[in-house]
């Protein structure tokens, strides 16, 4: 039944059992009342009012056309500057290659698998340290967020790890991990658990008070306090922290596979693009660095954008073009 239909039917039940039923002293009381307040006349407009507020036009989203062409012109404007440096050979062939021989030597690594198999590598290593560092950072985010003790002993040393470069720690891996995953894996952990705690620790900051208070008033303990009131309100920053760990896990990665070079642990990225260093092949280590912008762009985009998009429109916190 729409709200207009509901309010004329509550208004006529009420008029039928007040002159049905009422004894005389409150049918009296209500002649007052209705001389004190001001009289709506127009039942209809509140009616159409409130049947407004209840109904939520759906808009459909539009293309952002601006959004898929800027970045391609971006890109063709950056290739002929490149094509442009190149015809001035300002730079021997062996140092600045044309686009084209980039370009067939990406084709050629896409081709005969060598691209897929060093993109698969990277991106197992990377995802599985990422999952291990979601589960730490997050721990230790609500217990530093949580404990004062721990706030106070654990949040400088976080943002001082989170500006720390990640390369710093592969060499105090290698002491300890020598050549192989645990190395890789160890720098992983270093990059992203900061980022992550951190973002925890701010959305936990951010939390209304009120909605704590409410918790506790409604009986929840404190581990159902965290579960169902604290980290649902910190879920967008916390997200953006998600976002953060996986850019400095990546990074780590590919810092650690240039370093930690061995044939016993495949050929990531990090190894195609030191093995081009080794030999020479300007060709090569570019194409390396476009297979790992590559990857970076369609992780960004395909997973962390959208979901850090929903928990946004979720809550208001962005606007309909997003």
């Amino acid at each position: 039944m729409p709200l207009r239909e509901r309010t004329r039917s509550a208004a006529r039940t009420s008029g039928e059992q007040s002159s049905n039923g009422q004894p005389d002293r409150i049918r009296a009381d209500s002649r007052r009342t209705d001389v004190d307040r001001p009289e709506i006349d127009n039942l209809d407009s509140v009616s159409d009012g409130l049947d407004a507020l209840e109904v939520v036009p759906s808009q459909r989203r539009r293309v952002d056309w601006v959004a898929i062409v800027a970045p391609v012109l971006v890109l063709a404007a950056f290739v002929g500057v490149w094509q442009f440096i190149w015809w001035t050979a300002w730079k021997p062939e062996s140092t600045l290659p044309a686009p084209a021989t980039v370009g067939s030597t990406l084709w050629s690594e896409i081709t005969d698998g060598t691209a897929g198999s060093a993109i698969w590598t990277s991106l197992s290593r990377g995802l599985f340290g990422f999952a291990i560092a979601v589960v730490v950072g997050t721990v230790l985010g609500v217990l530093v967020g949580q404990v004062s003790l721990l706030r106070k002993g654990f949040r400088p040393i976080l943002s001082a790890l989170q500006s720390l470069p990640s390369v710093a720690w592969v060499p105090f891996a290698l002491m300890w991990y020598g050549l192989g995953t645990g190395t890789i894996y160890f720098v992983i952990l270093l990059g992203a658990v900061p980022s992550i705690a951190n973002g925890l620790i701010g959305g936990l900051d951010q939390t209304p008070p009120l909605l704590r208070r409410a918790g506790i008033v409604l009986g929840a303990k404190r581990v159902q306090l965290v579960r169902r009131v604290l980290l649902p309100a910190a879920l967008p920053t916390y997200v953006t922290g998600l976002k953060q760990g996986w850019a400095f896990a990546w990074r780590s990665l590919m810092a650690a596979e240039v370093i930690v070079n061995s044939p016993d642990l495949g050929t990531g990225l990090g190894q195609l693009l030191e093995n081009g260093r080794e030999l020479l092949d300007m060709p090569t280590v570019i194409s390396s660095i476009l297979l790992i912008l590559a990857v970076g762009i369609v992780v960004d985009l395909c997973i962390f954008g959208p979901v850090e998009r929903k928990v946004l429109r979720d809550r208001g916190l962005t606007g309909s073009g997003l």
